[in-house]
């Protein structure tokens, strides 16, 4: 019996929902939903996107990463939450913990180029990419509905589910582009934050297939210098994608 196999839900924890219990599907929200409108730069509206996205990154900073189920994905991954930083770390939404005195006490400074009070004398939002976690969670396999939805909160669909989309292709590519061994270091954050495993992109359906297939044509005529008035036509690209496959 494998290790994930001690994980409810088809091998992965499960997730609470905010005001009740998450039941949802085990499937990802790959090549579908929100997830789609990033493919066709016409159908997605970045300031309709943008509010959504800072939902996801309060939800993370903070309600998620205090969760234990959350921290312990994360320990298995091998990825640090913004409040384990050793350097300036991130507690909630407000920024980092102020400067205390005693045993426990969080003694170093405020970034250099930290958040700036308001007119009301309280700084902004603190920005944290929620890339590297995506990032993390698409590579492992960890990237299901249950487990997005725990990380990033209810709007994760609208607010990550196109910058998921666009890393489960960036995942198929770099497979395609180089060996195992390099996909691992394109991966591997730091020496402290290794990719522990990597797993076979999960739940994977035709249409994100062929969607990957017509991006990746395109990527191969860039590199000929096959683009503006040189571009091929959508059959050459099928035939050169046949030709590479």
């Amino acid at each position: 019996m494998s290790f994930f196999s001690s994980f409810p839900n088809n091998g992965y924890p499960s997730f609470p929902a905010r005001g009740g219990p998450f039941t949802g599907a085990s499937s990802s929200s790959g090549g579908s939903g929100s997830g789609q409108a990033m493919q066709t730069a016409t159908q997605f509206d970045v300031f309709e996107w943008h509010p959504a996205y800072q939902s996801c990154q309060r939800y993370f900073l903070d309600h998620a990463q205090h969760e234990s189920t959350v921290q312990a994905v994360a320990a298995l991954i091998n990825i640090c939450l913004p409040f384990q930083w050793t350097a300036n770390p991130v507690m909630n939404a407000t920024g980092p913990v102020p400067h205390q005195a005693g045993p426990a006490a969080y003694n170093l400074p405020w970034p250099r180029h930290g958040a700036v009070p308001n007119a009301r004398g309280q700084p902004p939002p603190v920005w944290v990419s929620l890339v590297p976690y995506i990032r993390r969670l698409v590579i492992t396999g960890f990237d299901k509905e249950g487990v997005m939805h725990g990380f990033f909160g209810d709007d994760w669909r609208k607010g990550v589910g196109p910058v998921h989309e666009c890393e489960r292709r960036n995942y198929l590519f770099a497979a395609k582009s180089v060996g195992w061994a390099k996909v691992k270091y394109q991966y591997d954050m730091s020496p402290h934050e290794s990719v522990p495993f990597l797993k076979p992109l999960q739940d994977v359906q035709l249409a994100e297939i062929e969607g990957a297939e017509k991006t990746w044509s395109q990527w191969l005529a860039m590199e000929d210098w096959m683009v503006g008035p040189r571009a091929p036509d959508a059959d050459d690209q099928d035939r050169t994608r046949r030709r590479e496959s």
